[in-house]
């Protein structure tokens, strides 16, 4: 799918200067630049407070955010005419939040383990109940999407429609990442399943 302006993408004031202060949109059509900004307004809070919840920092989360932002102004014309724009954008904001993973020499699993907790029973504090060791160790047999899609609903609280558009991917498919998380962490806990059923 193409990405499509948002309706009220044209009310949002950027800079009159917008092109010297960043050269990459030197030469845009006026067009473009609303696209951009309004792809950006629309996006630059969820990927910042995911990318909290990814690394536990105010400040990396706030650079990583930042750097996804750069290179997708940088490419935002070549974008404009990809299939699925939302889902390469986001795959620029998981290689930035690598990125400071790496800088900062951290593990590849999420600091909160809230949303997990929650996934599996509805409690923020399952994980302190049967530890938060054992717990992170079983976020590990986890797939990268599952992780994405649990922080996602769970941790940033957000409805299946909203996840699935910024992930780039259908509304079914986050259901099934979430589901298919609750599975895999009940079965390494070896925590017996109820109906099978949880919120998606």
């Amino acid at each position: 799918m193409t990405y499509e302006e948002p309706e009220d993408s044209t009310d949002v004031e950027h800079p009159s200067n917008a092109s010297a202060q960043h050269p990459a949109l030197a030469g845009w059509s006026t067009a473009d630049e609303r696209s951009f900004w309004g792809f950006h307004d629309d996006r630059y809070k969820p990927y910042l407070h995911f990318a909290y919840k990814q690394l536990g920092s105010d400040a990396d989360a706030e650079d990583a955010a930042d750097k996804t932002f750069d290179e997708i102004m940088n490419n935002w014309q070549r974008m404009l005419g990809m299939e699925n724009l939302p889902g390469y954008a986001w795959s620029i904001l998981k290689s930035r939040i690598s990125d400071q993973r790496r800088k900062r020499d951290r593990q590849a699993l999420p600091t909160d383990l809230s949303a997990f907790a929650a996934v599996v029973d509805g409690r923020d504090d399952f994980a302190a109940v049967h530890g938060r060791l054992q717990f992170a160790q079983a976020i590990e047999h986890l797939s990268e999407r599952q992780r994405d899609a649990v922080i996602l609903r769970f941790g940033l609280d957000l409805d299946t429609a909203a996840a699935a558009q910024l992930m780039g991917v259908a509304e079914a498919t986050v259901r099934s990442f979430v589901r298919q998380a609750r599975a895999r962490l009940l079965q390494v806990l070896d925590i017996p399943s109820d109906d099978g059923k949880v919120r998606s």
